[in-house]
């Protein structure tokens, strides 16, 4: 084999090719096989590919070369003796500099391999990176038409050679794997690095790291609270885009995909990142199997509609100078220009096939060899489309759903992107689960943005069709495709906007912190201060609203627990944390985004809340039905599936729910024989019972009629009014805690409550 052993080959000039040929081009990227590593490399439109090795630090790097033979299909490869694991590397490609053409190859920029399962080093956002000659990185777009001839490999990230595990560990791997029903899950969103930085009984060295996710303190509050799904908030490996590291700012988030297969190393411990991408992703490999002996499954939010490269005036890092035209999706102009439904510069093209190949090839990976358990699809909608538009049949879809890997993993879309025709909710194909914003927004306005507007002497005019419709299963939009309720992933708060705490103690986003001037972050969130914006000290003169907050947070969250459907919580409003009003936290790696682990009586009185309300959920079936009601008895039932009553206990007629005056509603759902066995208890009673919730949206204490039940009472198990769960021994009228049908029961202002249907006596 020849080789070029330093910089004796001009930069510009491809290295003499390798003679080993790769000894199979069966898998993209660099593997360990035999004596040395297999390259395989997709750069369609390039004359030359070389293979950098590289020794040395950043200051003082030494690289060696070796050329990529040519092969079909755009394909460019070699077997290279003699490299082991932890080896880093990089690609040189040489061909065209055409950008009015699409063509942007630069043989000065050292790419990353979107097949490296290690990434070393970080992006500095400096000039040397951009593929055309740039001054000022915060002036980028002046003109693409002069390549720039600097070295970029002291500015960017390597990749490094991981070996693949042993087949025998991951088959026990994944078979620990929980596979929690969809109809048991209860998701729970949080950011690595956020989740544990400020936990302080967990190790300093393991805070804000993967293995500070698998410390048992962590998952013991998991566990303790009820959770069945730990969703990360994205963990590949990410850069910050140029326009937002030009401004001095971070994605923290970690919307800006680097690369696909390796895990971001800045979540891993200092040891890990010191022991280079082997101990990295074994931290994360780790993490999953702590979860998973805890049962508790792992869904990975991914990033494959765009990457960090922004706009065609960005910097040059990896897809862009390996096959520009081949990887993002193009308007079809002259210049050539990128069609952007991403709203992020860029959006990959899911009409090419090696962006589809790319994308199931990194599912796999993350699935079948480090073995999480789901994935939430950022933007999914980019992933559907063909010729521009959303098809719920895209061959991508399609083959996600037939593949044998990923046949038993969850899969959520986030059903909407900026393109044309973009909101999509309701609209994708099983097995894919889809975040509900009609839940979250209807949860919202009825019990806070129309609440505030009666407290000001306003009209509401939002009827209670709505509501109703959500907190069944939002059969209006998931009831096809064989679908059922827990199809509908339903949350009230993400990532992306206010806290809980802050829906209800802020009308208006505050993000100053992001240096916008305050114009990120959506305006339409439907909150309500309470009377007063912001923070309330106990002693001022408008502490009087703390408590109605507090119930406005209850009556959020007794909603989403009791709706059909697929419960995400966010982490840390289990106990109402604050980002200070911020409903954009994405460049805040600070305290505002940090969960702060240091709690109230009255934040650890709502974490018992949320807790109890969970364990009721989880405990009844009539909580979380399966299927959709068809409003008749189901087989063997007395009982309708699923009936609505007014205030005066009679059903819910047409023009009720029609009438924005009426603000009290009523949802018995029967236990449901057909839909689930009603299981024994060790004294042989049965266990599943009817439930019966109660919603008083008004400003004023209303008297209603208990709904008519089975043929006993009811059960009071849970009210909105109760600071904790423990109230419930503090009830002390009996027939507020068992009214029989027909009995007055007084609802207080802005309140709900759940009952069951009264066990029988022994």
């Amino acid at each position: 084999m020849t080789a070029d052993p330093t910089h004796a080959t001009p930069m510009n000039a491809p290295a003499p090719v390798s003679d080993l040929p790769a000894l199979s081009l069966a898998r993209l990227g660099a593997h360990l096989r035999g004596d040395g590593v297999d390259v395989v490399v997709v750069a369609a439109q390039a004359d030359a590919v070389d293979l950098v090795l590289l020794e040395g630090t950043r200051d003082a790097l030494t690289e060696r070369r070796i050329g990529l033979m040519r092969a079909r299909h755009g394909l460019w490869h070699a077997h290279v003796p003699g490299v082991v694991a932890g080896q880093r590397y990089g690609l040189r490609v040489h061909g065209a500099w055409n950008p009015a053409a699409g063509l942007m190859h630069n043989p000065h920029k050292l790419l990353l391999d979107p097949y490296a399962r290690g990434v070393v080093g970080e992006l500095d956002m400096v000039p040397e990176v951009f593929g055309h000659e740039v001054a000022d990185v915060k002036r980028t777009d002046r003109d693409l038409g002069l390549p720039d001839s600097r070295d970029s490999a002291p500015f960017v990230p390597h990749g490094e050679i991981v070996p693949d595990p042993l087949d025998a560990e991951v088959e026990a791997r994944l078979a620990r794997r929980p596979r929690t029903p969809w109809s048991q899950t209860v998701i729970y969103e949080a950011h690595v690095r956020g989740l544990t930085l400020l936990r302080e009984d967990i190790p300093e060295d393991l805070r804000g790291t993967y293995a500070g996710i698998a410390h048992p303190v962590m998952i013991d509050h998991l566990k303790r609270l009820g959770i069945t799904a730990l969703e990360l908030l994205p963990i590949h490996a990410s850069a910050t885009e140029h326009a937002i590291a030009a401004a001095g700012r971070t994605n923290y988030w970690g919307y800006c995909t680097l690369g696909y297969l390796a895990p971001e190393p800045r979540y891993a411990t200092a040891a890990a990142r010191a022991a280079g991408g082997c101990a990295v992703e074994r931290e994360v490999i780790d993490m999953v199997d702590a979860l998973h002996a805890a049962g508790i499954e792992v869904i990975l939010d991914v990033v494959y509609n765009h990457t960090c490269e922004g706009g065609m005036d960005g910097p040059l890092l990896s897809w862009r100078g390996l096959d520009n035209t081949g990887y993002y999706l193009h308007d079809g102009g002259s210049p050539a220009r990128y069609a952007d439904v991403t709203g992020t510069g860029n959006s990959l093209d899911f009409r090419r096939q090696r962006v589809v190949q790319l994308t199931l090839d990194s599912l796999r990976h993350w699935a079948g060899v480090i073995g999480v358990d789901g994935f939430r699809f950022d933007l999914a909608v980019t992933l559907g489309r063909k010729a521009g538009e959303f098809e719920p049949d895209h061959p991508f879809l399609v083959a996600m759903a037939s593949d044998p890997v990923l046949a038993d993993v969850k899969t959520i879309a986030e059903p909407w992107d900026v393109g044309p025709s973009g909101w999509r909710t309701g609209q994708f194909a099983p097995p894919m689960h889809e975040w509900n914003d009609r839940f979250r927004d209807a949860v919202r306005r009825f019990w806070l943005a129309d609440a505030s507007a009666l407290s000001r002497g306003g009209g509401v005019p939002h009827d209670l069709r709505d509501l109703g419709t959500r907190i069944s299963g939002s059969a209006d939009m998931f009831h096809h495709f064989d679908r059922g309720p827990e199809a509908s992933v339903n949350y009230v708060t993400a990532h992306d906007g206010f806290t809980l705490a802050d829906l209800v103690s802020y009308d208006h986003k505050h993000n100053g912190a992001n240096g916008e001037n305050n114009r990120d972050g959506s305006n339409n969130n439907l909150s309500w201060n309470h009377g007063s914006e912001g923070p309330v000290d106990a002693n001022s003169p408008a502490a009087d609203i703390l408590p109605v907050r507090r119930r406005s947070i209850r009556n959020v969250l007794g909603t989403l627990l009791v709706s059909s459907g697929t419960p995400m919580i966010t982490a840390g409003d289990e106990f109402g944390r604050t980002q200070q009003g911020n409903n954009n936290a994405y460049c805040q790696d600070s305290p505002i985004s940090w969960v702060n682990w240091r709690r109230s009586s009255s934040q650890l009185a709502l974490e018992r809340t949320v807790r109890y309300l969970l364990e009721l959920r989880a405990a009844n079936p009539a909580l979380r039905p399966v299927r959709f009601a068809y409003g008749r008895p189901r087989s063997n039932e007395p009982l309708t599936d699923l009936s609505w009553f007014a205030e005066d206990g009679t059903e819910m007629s047409g023009s009720a729910w029609h009438n924005p005056h009426r603000r009290v509603l009523q949802m018995r759902r029967a236990s449901g024989a057909a839909a689930h066995p009603r299981s024994m208890d060790a004294d042989g009673l049965e266990q599943a019972r009817d439930a019966l919730v109660m919603i008083n949206g008004a400003l004023n204490e209303v008297d209603t009629v208990i709904a008519p039940s089975r043929g006993g009472g009811w059960e009071l198990v849970w009210d909105s009014v109760w600071e904790s769960p423990e109230e419930l021994r503090d009830a002390a009228i009996a027939t507020a805690v068992h009214p029989r049908p027909g009995e007055r029961v007084t609802l207080e202002p802005l309140s709900m409550r759940i009952y069951l249907e009264q066990k029988p006596a022994r």
